[in-house]
């Protein structure tokens, strides 16, 4: 293994103090809690939206905490669930007048550290609710969940309530549009290696070398089925096939379509693949509204893609528009 890394147990604590010093004047870093929050944050005038998992994931959480997106992230250890006391903490620290929202990927361990903790909080006089999201089509339980798990498209909910909580919404309202976006968003991953997590030193399962795991989760979870690696068209046309009729997507749509890198991939690549999902949405008559091509939410050193399909109208698509401030990333 070679990583830059120094005590594995300290690799989140470290990575954490590292976008704080980045970011002295937008971030504040709560060694404690694995905390990072807005420095302007809590406000009075505007909801709180928080969201944890483990990590592993970066961007997603911590790295887009900032104006339209997260207002506090509170994850655990690699691939870990936070403890409820994080949550717990988070919660207090980031009450508003008009509320928290804790957004939860659907995993067992997540479900039961932000439940609890928002219970905790709860009997503390908080205003907090949770919204989980469950985009992933692969499969419908599995060792980690009850239902569809929560991956990329959880970006898109984040954005959305980023920004309908900036501009003032009720938490009522903001939960309605978080609910909304997920209801149409619908995600597909594909892997060709397998992760290395610090703490571990080796990866995380075995893959022949001319093999890839489909639907894979960004755990390393098992997917659909392990098969012969494909082209990368064949590939686009496998998440699409899985995508596409799950809502159902139908001609006539205009979507948001996000290639999602899991961590280990050129950015070249997933442009390949972003090309043949684009042909091949007009093709069915679908209208590609939206791009995003890069990496959201990752699976360490992963070799991988994710695919994502938003059906948009002109409200999703406002928000999705909306100004974001993020570190290193303007959204």
């Amino acid at each position: 293994m070679k990583k830059f890394v120094n005590d594995p147990k300290s690799f989140v604590a470290e990575m954490l103090e590292g976008i704080a010093l980045a970011n002295p004047n937008t971030i504040v870093y709560e060694p404690e809690w694995n905390l990072i929050m807005r420095a302007d944050a809590p406000r009075d005038d505007k909801v709180s939206i928080v969201q944890g998992s483990g990590s592993g994931h970066e961007p997603a959480h911590v790295m887009i905490v900032g104006k339209g997106m997260l207002d506090a992230a509170c994850p655990g250890d690699v691939f870990a669930a936070p403890p409820m006391d994080y949550v717990y903490e988070t919660a207090k620290k980031l009450a508003s007048p008009k509320g928290v929202l804790l957004l939860v990927n659907n995993y067992t361990g997540d479900r039961m550290a932000f439940e609890m903790g928002k219970e905790m909080a709860e009997s503390e006089g908080v205003k907090v609710e949770i919204l989980m999201i469950n985009d992933d089509v692969a499969v419908k339980d599995s060792l980690y969940t009850i239902g569809r798990r929560g991956v990329a498209g959880n970006f898109f909910v984040i954005k959305a309530v980023g920004a309908a909580s900036e501009r003032g919404d009720s938490l009522e309202e903001v939960i309605r549009i978080g609910k909304k976006v997920n209801d149409v968003t619908r995600t597909m991953g594909v892997a060709l290696t397998a992760c290395t997590p610090p703490a571990k030193g080796e990866p995380l399962f075995e893959m022949g070398g001319d093999e890839m795991e489909v639907g894979v989760g960004i755990h390393g979870e098992p997917g659909r089925e392990r098969t012969k690696i494909k082209s990368a068209d064949e590939i686009a046309d496998l998440l699409l096939d899985a995508v596409v009729p799950d809502l159902p997507y139908a001609a006539g749509d205009r979507v948001a379509l996000m290639i999602n890198g899991l961590g280990g991939t050129p950015i070249s690549e997933l442009y390949i693949l972003f090309r043949r999902a684009h042909q091949q949405l007009a093709a069915k008559g679908i209208t590609v509204g939206r791009s995003y091509v890069n990496e959201y939410c990752t699976s360490l050193d992963m070799a991988g893609a994710s695919l994502t399909l938003v059906k948009l109208d002109d409200e999703i698509e406002e928000l999705l528009e909306a100004p974001a401030e993020i570190p290193n990333r303007v959204f």
